[in-house]
C-alpha cells in the first residue's frame, strides 16, 4: 500500500527528488474522494511535491486553473460510479482520454495507480495514453522514482515531435511547416528548390504480409540511402503511408533530376532488411519545383500525384508533376492543330519520304549548279563511299563472327537459384502461352529455377484457369498479373523485385529455350560478365514465305552480326528476349516503357555503367516469326523507330562518356549513327541519277561504264551473298539443312528486302518526327516447329 513515511536516509523519496526536482513540483492527483486519495496525497507531499486534487471529469478545468508538472490518477476500484454513471476501470480510461485531449495535457507525464493491476487493464491504459502504471501496493520510493524519470524525460506524442525518435525524420506536420517556411521566402532569395516524394511499389504487398510496421521501416531505409547522398537532400520527413518526403532547397531542376535518378537506382540495387526479411524495393519518385507553389500541403499532394504516375511504370525514372495528373478534364477545349494534322501526315509518310529524300535533294542540286556549285557530283562520291563502307562493315562482321569468343567450359561458381521472366500480353499470346510455360517447366537446371509469368490482360481469359491449374501442379510457376500494365517493360519491372534468383532470363511469350539454356548462361555470368544474349531461332519458318525469310534473316543477325560485332567493337547488346541478366543489375537498370525498343535502351544504360555484355550463338531459344508482310512491317517499323529513339538519346552521350574505349565508341557510332544515316544515303542514288541526267541532257548521254562506279556496285552487291553464305555456315542444324531458304533469301534480299527495310527505317524517322509512337502488337499464333531433315 502506498503510505507516507519520513525516513530521511539517502534512499528516501525526498532524497531521490531533491537531487533533480524543485521541491515545489506540482502534481495533480485525480481520483474520487476517499481513503485511497488521502493516502496517495500524503505520500506525494511527503516526497516534496505540491499536490492539488481534481475529481474525474474536472481534470481539464483544474489544469486550466494551475498547470501541473505531472498527473497521477487513481484507477477506480470495483463498485465506484463516476460522473455520468461510468464505473470501474472505464473511469480510469476516461481520465486518460480527458487528459490527452486537452491541449495542456498532451505532453504531461501521466501515471496511473491501480488497485488491481490486471495485465489486460494495464495494456488498455498504456494504449490509451498513460505513460506508466504502478500497483497501489508499491513502495513510495518506487512511485517517486517513476515520477522523477517521467519529469527528466518528459513524454511527448510522436506526432508532436520535430523528428521521429527512431528514424530521425521530420514528422509530416513539421515537414509541412518546414516546406511552408521555404515557400514563404521570396523567390529571388530561394534560388530554385524542389520537393520530392518517394513511394514504394511493393508497399501494399509488404504491409499485407508483414503488417503496418513496414511503413516506418521502409521510410527509414529510404532515408538512409538519401542521407548517403550528402548535400543532395536538405530535409527529410515521412508520412503515415510510408512515403519519404524530401525537401531540396536551392537546387535547380536538372541537378535535382540527376540526383533523384541516382537515388532511385541506388535504392533499386540494394537489398534491404524490412521486418527481418530481405526485400528489394522499387522507388517511385514524384517531384516538382517550388517555383510558383504557394502552400506546402497542396505542393505535397501534387508530388503524390506524380508518385502515382511513377508507380505505373516502375522504371525508376523520377516523374515531374504535370497538371493532367490531377485527372481534371479540360472542358470545351479544342484539340491542338497538330493532333488533327498528324494522322494525315503519318498516312502520307511514304510520299513525304520520297519528297524529302528525292525531290528536295534534286532541287537543291539543281539550284546549287546554277550558282556555280556542282554539289550533285560531290554527293555522288559520298554515296558511293557510303555504300562501300556499309559493305565493308558487313564483311568485317562476317569475318569476326568466325572466331567469336567461346562460352567458358566450366562455371566460375556453383549454380545459384535462377529465375525466368516471361513477359506476355495474353489476348495476343493466349494460343501459345501454355506451350511456352510447359517448355520452361522442362528445363534442366541443377539448382532452384522459378518461372515467373508476368502478364497483362484487359479482361479475364479462359487460359488463365489453365495457367492456375499448372501453377497448382508445379510450384515453380509463379503467375504475376500486372494490374494497369500496358507494356512489356512494365511487366518486367513488376517481376524483377519478385524474383528470387541470382540471375534472370528474360523471354517473350513465344520462346522455347533449349533445355540447358540457364546452365549455359551461368557459365558466362559466373566468369565476369553481367549480361549474355543468346541466339533466337525461328521455329515456324514453314508457316509462310515471310516466316521463311525472317528465319534466315535471324541467322544472319544472331549467328553472324551479333557475335561478329561483339568481337569487332568490344560490346554486345541485349535483344529483348533470350537474354540473361544478373538480377542486381537488372533491378538497377529496369526497362523504360516510353522507349519502343526498351531492350536496346537498357543495354546502353547498363553499358554506360560499365556492365559487360556477351553474345553466345550456341545459347538457343526458338520463337515465332511474323507470317504476313503487314505484321512484319509493323514489327520492323517499331524496331526502326525504337532504334532511332535510342540513337537520339544515347549516341552523343556515349561518345562523350569516359566509360567507353575508343574502339567501343567507334562501334557506337556505327550502331547508332551510321545505321540511321544509311537509309537516306542510299536513297540519294535517285536524285543524283536524275541530276546527272539533267546535267548531261538526258539518260542517253550518261556514261554507265565508269570503272570506279562499276567496282563499287559489284562490291556492294557482293556483301549480300557473303552475309548469306556466313549465315548458312553458322546457322543451327535444322535451318542449315534447308539450303533453298538461303538461296531464296539471297535473291529476295537483293531485289526487295533490303529496300523494304530501308523504306521502313525512313518512315520510322518521319513517324518519330511527327510524334506517332503507337505500339502495334505482333500477332502470335501456334505453329508447327521447323524440324531437321
Amino acid at each position: 500500500m502506498l503510505t507516507s513515511h519520513h525516513d530521511n536516509h539517502q534512499g528516501s523519496p525526498t532524497a531521490l527528488l531533491d537531487d533533480a526536482l524543485d521541491p515545489t513540483t506540482h502534481v495533480l492527483v485525480v481520483g474520487a474522494p476517499g481513503p485511497r486519495l488521502e493516502r496517495l496525497t500524503r505520500t506525494l507531499r511527503a516526497t516534496g511535491h505540491d499536490v492539488t486534487h481534481a475529481p474525474p471529469g474536472e481534470v481539464d478545468r483544474r489544469m486550466g486553473q494551475a498547470h501541473p508538472d505531472a498527473i497521477v490518477a487513481l484507477d477506480a476500484p470495483d463498485g465506484y460510479a463516476g460522473p455520468g454513471g461510468v464505473t470501474d476501470h472505464d473511469t480510469g480510461l476516461e481520465v486518460i482520454r480527458e487528459v490527452r485531449t486537452a491541449p495542456a495535457g498532451r505532453a504531461l507525464p501521466l501515471l496511473m495507480v491501480t488497485a488491481t493491476p490486471e495485465p489486460a487493464d494495464v495494456v488498455d491504459m498504456l494504449r490509451q495514453g498513460a505513460d506508466d502504471c504502478i500497483p497501489e501496493a508499491s513502495d513510495p520510493v518506487e512511485l517517486s522514482a517513476r515520477i522523477e524519470a517521467k519529469l527528466r524525460r518528459v513524454p511527448v506524442p510522436v506526432e508532436s515531435l520535430l523528428r521521429d525518435p527512431r528514424t530521425g525524420l521530420y514528422s509530416q506536420p513539421h515537414f509541412l511547416d518546414e516546406l511552408d517556411r521555404e515557400l514563404q521566402r521570396p523567390e529571388a532569395a530561394r534560388h530554385g528548390g524542389v520537393l520530392a516524394v518517394v513511394g514504394v511499389a511493393e508497399m501494399t504487398t509488404l504491409e499485407a504480409r508483414l503488417g503496418p510496421r513496414v511503413r516506418r521501416e521502409v521510410a527509414e531505409r529510404l532515408a538512409g540511402v538519401a542521407e548517403q547522398a550528402g548535400s543532395f537532400c536538405d530535409r527529410l520527413g515521412w508520412d503515415d503511408d510510408g512515403h519519404l518526403l524530401m525537401l531540396l532547397p536551392g537546387v535547380d531542376e536538372e541537378t535535382a533530376r540527376r540526383g533523384l535518378t541516382k537515388f532511385a537506382a541506388t535504392v533499386a540495387g540494394t537489398r534491404f532488411i524490412v521486418a527481418d526479411e530481405h526485400v528489394r524495393l522499387t522507388p517511385a519518385v514524384g517531384w516538382l519545383p517550388l517555383t510558383g507553389c504557394a502552400a506546402g500541403a497542396e505542393t505535397t499532394a501534387q508530388a503524390l500525384d506524380a508518385v502515382q504516375e511513377a508507380l505505373r511504370h516502375r522504371d525508376l525514372r523520377p516523374v515531374r508533376y504535370a497538371p493532367w495528373m490531377r485527372g481534371t478534364p479540360h472542358r470545351h477545349r479544342r484539340p491542338p492543330l497538330g493532333t488533327l494534322i498528324r494522322p494525315a501526315l503519318s498516312a502520307l509518310s511514304p510520299v513525304l519520304a520520297l519528297l524529302l529524300g528525292v525531290a528536295v535533294p534534286f532541287a537543291l542540286y539543281q539550284q546549287a549548279y546554277t550558282l556555280g556549285w556542282d554539289l550533285g557530283s560531290g554527293m555522288y562520291w559520298v554515296v558511293v563511299g557510303g555504300l562501300v563502307l556499309s559493305a565493308v562493315l558487313i564483311v568485317l562482321e562476317c569475318l569476326f563472327s568466325l572466331d567469336a569468343t567461346a562460352r567458358p567450359e566450366e562455371p566460375g561458381a556453383p549454380y545459384p537459384p535462377a529465375s525466368a521472366v516471361i513477359a506476355a500480353y495474353l489476348p495476343n499470346e493466349a494460343a501459345t502461352i501454355v506451350d511456352t510455360v510447359e517448355s520452361f517447366l522442362r528445363l534442366d537446371y541443377p539448382d532452384e529455377l522459378e518461372i515467373v509469368l508476368a502478364y497483362n490482360t484487359p479482361h479475364p481469359l479462359p487460359v488463365e484457369d489453365t495457367l492456375r491449374e499448372i501453377a497448382a501442379r508445379d510450384p515453380r510457376l509463379v503467375l504475376l498479373p500486372v494490374a494497369g500494365s500496358t507494356s512489356k517493360a512494365q511487366n518486367i519491372n513488376a517481376a524483377v523485385t519478385r524474383v528470387r534468383g541470382e540471375f534472370v532470363g528474360i523471354f517473350d511469350a513465344d520462346h522455347h529455350p533449349a533445355p540447358t539454356a540457364f546452365k549455359d548462361a551461368w557459365h558466362w555470368l559466373s566468369n565476369g560478365h553481367d549480361v549474355v544474349q543468346g541466339h533466337c531461332v525461328i521455329r515456324n519458318g514453314e508457316s509462310s514465305r515471310v516466316a521463311e525469310l525472317v528465319a534466315v534473316e535471324f541467322e544472319a543477325i544472331y549467328a553472324v552480326s551479333h557475335p561478329g560485332r561483339t568481337r569487332l567493337y568490344g560490346f554486345g547488346v541485349f535483344g529483348g528476349s533470350n537474354g540473361f541478366w544478373r538480377t542486381d543489375l537488372l533491378a538497377r537498370t529496369r526497362m523504360h516503357g516510353s522507349m519502343l525498343t526498351e531492350d536496346i535502351d537498357s543495354t546502353l544504360r547498363a553499358l554506360g555503367e560499365g556492365a559487360r555484355f556477351a553474345v553466345d550463338r550456341t545459347l538457343i531459344s526458338r520463337e515465332l516469326a511474323p507470317t504476313t508482310l503487314k505484321a512484319l512491317w509493323n514489327q520492323r517499323s517499331r524496331w526502326a523507330q525504337g532504334w532511332l529513339q535510342v540513337s537520339l538519346k544515347h549516341l552523343w552521350r556515349g561518345l562523350r562518356s569516359p566509360v567507353f574505349t575508343v574502339r567501343q565508341k567507334l562501334g557506337l557510332f556505327v550502331l547508332l549513327g551510321w545505321r540511321e544515316v544509311q537509309p537516306w544515303l542510299t536513297l540519294q542514288i535517285l536524285p543524283i541519277l536524275l541530276y546527272s541526267a539533267w546535267k548531261a541532257g538526258g539518260f542517253t548521254h550518261l556514261d554507265w561504264a565508269v570503272p570506279v562506279c562499276v567496282l563499287a556496285v559489284l562490291f556492294t552487291l557482293a556483301a549480300g551473298p557473303v552475309q548469306a553464305l556466313f549465315a548458312w555456315r553458322l546457322a543451327v542444324p535444322e535451318l542449315r539443312s534447308r539450303r533453298g531458304w538461303f538461296w531464296s533469301y539471297l535473291l529476295v534480299s537483293t531485289v526487295f528486302y533490303s529496300h523494304f527495310k530501308n523504306m521502313v527505317a525512313r518512315q520510322a524517322h518521319l513517324k518519330e518526327a511527327l510524334g506517332d509512337r503507337q505500339w502495334r502488337v505482333t500477332p502470335r499464333a501456334a505453329a508447327k516447329a521447323v524440324a531437321p531433315r
